[in-house]
């Protein structure tokens, strides 16, 4: 639901705006873009801190073309790559048309949120307020939730919706879609992100680093696309690289005579052919590197800027 009216309409043809999508750790900023989206265009895991590059994801909604940008984390930064994503994450707001904060309406306002709220406060982009799992949250804590938020923020609009079920997710993408500037669309219809197939491929690989490593290995990790090839038989060769920080980091990788490698590398496979849509012959190894996170070529990779 949103408290406040519906932008006013242009009578161009065509409207195309850029959507900052901002949020702690774990908020749901993910599973919100791929909702507005209507397709899988970012990785999802009940871990925070999964998003490191800004991926955009394209969302058509009546005349209106949404380009989103999903930004990673706003935290606490404590290494260089901490640094590039939250940097990231606030340059994705700068140009944005729209920002959208999204909280996680059923757990407490706590440091995460208040260090993105002082944030916030005074920024000149139009923000609107997104409270997500509002069908988890206490209806009562939702409410002086929302009160409080808007005393603080002054959005233009506050949103109670369920990013997981969908429940509310069509009235923002129609307030969305009305409140972009007039102009032509900046992508073709069909294009749901602007990550390229070798991109995707990595981040289809590391968020099964998440799902089936449950321990603290995914955030000591990075998935690097080392070779790819289109064969004349229609199917694709792709070599990756896992890195880790030790070798008792690989071991949990590997597994017991390569028993959870096999099994991560299946896995991703088959979400990376069905994201390609042909078959996929795909070559994992785990490398140890102390130093992965140093890499420049690493940074680019995912769509990060390297900062000294």
């Amino acid at each position: 639901m949103s408290d406040s009216p519906t932008p006013s309409i242009s009578q161009d043809p065509q409207r195309c705006g850029l959507v900052a999508v901002l949020g702690a750790p774990n908020a749901g900023k993910s599973t919100l873009v791929n909702a507005l989206v209507g397709e899988k265009v970012a990785i999802v895991s009940p871990k925070a801190q999964t998003t490191r590059a800004r991926l955009m994801g394209i969302a058509i909604a009546d005349d209106a073309q949404l380009i989103l940008v999903d930004t990673p984390g706003i935290f606490e930064p404590h290494r260089r790559l901490d640094r590039a994503m939250v940097a990231a994450a606030w340059e994705g707001a700068e140009s944005a048309d729209r920002t959208l904060l999204v909280i996680d309406a059923a757990a407490k306002v706590g440091a995460r949120v208040e260090t993105i709220l002082a944030g916030i406060e005074g920024r000149p982009e139009p923000l609107i307020l997104v409270l997500n799992k509002a069908d988890i949250a206490k209806k009562d804590d939702l409410l002086v939730l929302a009160q409080s938020l808007s005393l603080r923020l002054n959005p233009e609009a506050v949103f109670m919706i369920s990013a997981s079920t969908g429940d509310g997710v069509a009235d923002l993408k129609s307030y969305l879609a009305s409140a972009m500037p007039a102009g032509p669309w900046q992508f073709p219809a069909d294009q749901l992100s602007d990550a390229t197939d070798r991109m995707v491929a990595a981040e289809i690989t590391r968020e099964q680093l998440y799902l089936q490593l449950h321990a603290e290995l995914p955030y000591a990790s990075a998935v690097e696309t080392e070779k790819w090839e289109d064969r004349r038989d229609g199917s694709t060769v792709i070599h990756q690289q896992i890195l880790v920080e030790r070798d008792s980091q690989k071991a949990i990788v590997v597994g017991k005579g390569g028993a959870q490698l096999k099994k991560i590398g299946q896995t991703a496979r088959e979400a990376i052919a069905d994201h390609l849509g042909r078959k996929v012959h795909l070559f994992l190894h785990v490398k140890v590197n102390p130093k992965w996170d140093e890499d420049r070529s690493l940074y680019k990779d995912i769509g990060l800027e390297w900062s000294e």
